[in-house]
């Protein structure tokens, strides 16, 4: 199992819900940020560090895509009242992404489409508040 980080590396190895839990390595730029002291401390807990090839930068392309598309299309909206908050508004736009927004590197396709009625009236699903909307055909 491998995880993926940017730089926050805060709860990193916690023994109970630490995201780096059950992993074998961790995928990291070579920001300064990630020091030699983190990533024996990495090693330590059994996490191996493996970083990006130099001068490589589409490889994190499709992850910061990702990262951008949180960050202006739903974050920016909103001010997260607290960690259960800021993780509800995430998991809202996730099922957003994946499921209702079109993404035009799939021909403007949806990644996880519903069978869908092609007759029937418009309709729309909202998430938070409006921000995300997502229209569809009901069923004939």
């Amino acid at each position: 199992m491998v995880a993926k980080l940017g730089s926050d590396h805060r709860q990193l190895t916690d023994a109970f819900d630490g995201i780096c839990l059950g992993k074998t390595h961790l995928i990291i730029d070579r920001d300064t940020k990630f020091t030699e002291s983190f990533k024996h401390l990495l090693q330590s807990y059994g996490v191996e560090p493996v970083l990006c090839p130099v001068q490589a930068p589409k490889c994190n392309a499709y992850a910061e895509r990702f990262v951008r598309s949180v960050k202006y299309e739903c974050l920016i909206r909103i001010i997260p009242l607290g960690e259960k908050h800021l993780e509800l508004a995430i998991n809202q736009y996730l099922k957003h992404y994946n499921a209702e927004r079109n993404h035009q590197g799939i021909e403007n396709q949806l990644i996880r489409p519903e069978i869908l009625s092609r007759d029937g009236d418009i309709s729309s699903k909202k998430r938070q508040g409006g921000m995300l909307t997502y229209y569809y055909r009901q069923a004939a």
